[in-house]
């Protein structure tokens, strides 16, 4: 049986294959304060900052590689019909074999006009620059979408969730809103699977907790969808 699978993923995804979560518990994103990184007002202020920053974050990506869990959900493809919304910029999903993937919060690999906020390229090398012009002559910038900026992927993220047969949350803390909202648009006649070591405690009945990280969680989930799919063809 075909079902539409949507995975929720965060931070924690990404962790395991060696990129640090987005903020640790005092605040900070790669020892640098959120507000001097990751907000239009730090961009302004120091445009150089900024482009530092992602730089270091795109080397680290470079050398990371899909891990066993971001290869579970491509599987699932062979069979279901699977959306990924995904908090992280990484493109380690599309890596492991991932289709079809919405970059909440942008893309890391690329990168956005100043001028034209729909005008987007790829970052030639790695590396984004000072003098780094788009086709219409405005500076580059990060194609990330920053704290206080609108979130433009979300109404087409929650039409996915809404829809789901299947919604696997892991590796997300579920306290960034408003992608944390979508945990809870799934229909209720859906099956839900939430994945984490230290699961936040979720309001309404009818979502199966997995305490474990992100590999071992999805493997758990890929054999309780492998019974579904059994009980589905009986």
């Amino acid at each position: 049986m075909t079902r539409h699978i949507v995975v929720l993923s965060g931070a924690g995804m990404s962790a395991e294959s060696g990129l640090r979560t987005f903020r640790d518990n005092g605040g900070l994103w790669e020892d640098h304060r959120v507000e001097d990184v990751a907000t239009p007002e730090a961009w302004r202020r120091n445009r150089a900052l900024v482009l530092r920053f992602y730089n270091e974050r795109r080397k680290a990506l470079l050398a990371a590689e899909p891990n066993r869990g971001h290869r579970i959900i491509a599987g699932w493809e062979r069979d279901h019909d699977v959306t990924v919304v995904t908090q992280n910029v990484d493109d380690l999903h599309e890596r492991a074999g991932s289709r079809r993937v919405l970059h909440l919060h942008g893309e890391l690999m690329m990168a956005r006009s100043t001028r034209d906020p729909e005008l987007v390229v790829p970052v030639a090398g790695g590396e984004l620059k000072e003098g780094d012009l788009c086709p219409r002559g405005s500076q580059l910038r990060p194609h990330i979408v920053w704290f206080g900026e609108e979130v433009p992927l979300m109404p087409f993220a929650q039409a996915e969730v809404r829809r789901a047969d299947v919604l696997v949350i892991v590796g997300t803390s579920l306290q960034v809103y408003p992608a944390a909202a979508l945990a809870f648009e799934a229909p209720e006649s859906s099956v839900r699977i939430l994945i984490d070591p230290d699961p936040p405690r979720l309001a309404g009945a009818g979502i199966t907790v997995i305490a474990s990280g992100a590999s071992e969680g999805l493997a758990e989930a890929d054999r309780m969808l492998g019974e579904l799919d059994l009980a589905g063809s009986e």
